[in-house]
């Protein structure tokens, strides 16, 4: 909710107070990732935040004019890396000028996309509105983090340009996020990764196989490559992506359908045990165009360009995600069953 509200604020310039942050978890309010949530955003809206303090449970966040530049973030512990772009990186899609986010933190972390599925699976639905580059300069693992993340934001749409937020949703006509249709699944897609210290044991290599042969009943190419790296904490994990077609066999970049799943791996868990994981996970998203972390990340996006998707499960994110879409942009979305809708222009 938090993130949610941070990036349509800046982007649409309205102003909001949270309250009761974190309320029922055992360690209520702002924690360290969330701060650096807030001062992200504020730097790339001259922003202004009042309770933005760790353990706070109420915030209100004031945006200024929206001046996207190079931004350098060290959130300072393991916080999510990916959970930090979804707060930053939708109004720096909109800016006047291409730009780099240089991100410090975790990569690969236990309730968050692992940087893997963000490059693969969400940026591609983003790359309609925006160029982006993601580059994975070190990877970071609980509890050291240290991993490090670069994104080079190439905006198409300006809102400077276009002169205000309506403006730009005008523009935003143009465009379209129609995923209704899964097509045909052409292949599947993986990466399987972890520290140095692990190389000796072939946790990585292990990962990949299981993950492989759960899936070799899906009868297409598997291509999940295997990787090592110095981190400052051990850890290991693989992301998987089904690749779908809605050309007669021919992908289209320019409307993209691909489904995510992942599994980290722990002390005393078998890496074949992570890799099947991962692969069990893949195929229970594979029955919709969309997985459901997927829907939770791509609902701004669909608030702000329309059209339709179709979910494999609305999820809890999913829908307080749209709840905070409708709180900045007005009666916007509507939910059918699995299908989350464009109702009406902003």
């Amino acid at each position: 909710m938090l993130r949610t509200a941070l990036s349509l604020s800046a982007l649409t310039g309205k102003a909001f107070r949270i309250k009761n942050i974190r309320a029922r978890r055992n360690d209520p309010g702002l924690k360290p990732q969330h701060l650096a949530c807030i001062r992200a955003v504020s730097e790339v809206c001259n922003g202004y935040a009042e309770g933005a303090e760790e353990n706070s449970a109420d915030l209100l966040f004031v945006p200024r004019k929206l001046a996207v530049k190079n931004v350098e973030v060290d959130i300072g512990t393991a916080g999510s890396v990916t959970l930090l772009l979804q707060a930053l990186l939708l109004p720096c899609m909109f800016g006047h000028k291409s730009h780099t986010l240089t991100i410090t933190g975790g990569t690969d972390t236990a309730w968050s996309m692992p940087i893997d599925y963000f490059a693969n699976v969400v940026v591609p639905q983003l790359s309609r509105v925006c160029g982006l580059e993601v580059k994975v300069l070190k990877r970071g693992y609980y509890p050291a983090g240290g991993g490090k993340v670069q994104v080079v934001v190439k905006p198409q749409f300006s809102l400077k340009k276009t002169g205000s937020f309506e403006g730009l949703l005008e523009k935003l006509k143009e465009k379209s996020l129609l995923l209704t249709k899964q097509g045909t699944l052409m292949r599947i897609k993986g990466v399987s990764h972890a520290s140095k210290d692990l190389m000796e044991a072939r946790v990585a290599e292990r990962t990949a196989a299981a993950a492989k042969q759960e899936l070799i009943n899906c009868n297409v190419p598997i291509d999940c490559s295997f990787e090592y790296a110095n981190t400052e904490s051990t850890g290991s994990g693989i992301t998987l992506w089904a690749i779908y077609s809605l050309k007669d066999g021919d992908i289209d970049s320019q409307n993209p359908v691909r489904v995510g799943a992942d599994a980290l791996g722990e002390a005393g868990k078998k890496s074949e045990v992570v890799g099947k994981e991962a692969a069990q996970s893949l195929r229970k998203e594979m029955i919709a165009p969309v997985d459901s972390h997927l829907a939770d990340n791509l609902i701004p996006l669909l608030a702000l360009c329309g059209t339709e998707m179709e979910v494999s499960k609305m999820s809890s994110h999913a829908l307080t995600n749209i709840q905070v879409a409708k709180a900045f942009l007005g009666d916007c979305l509507e939910v059918k069953g699995k299908r989350i809708m464009k109702v009406s222009q902003v």
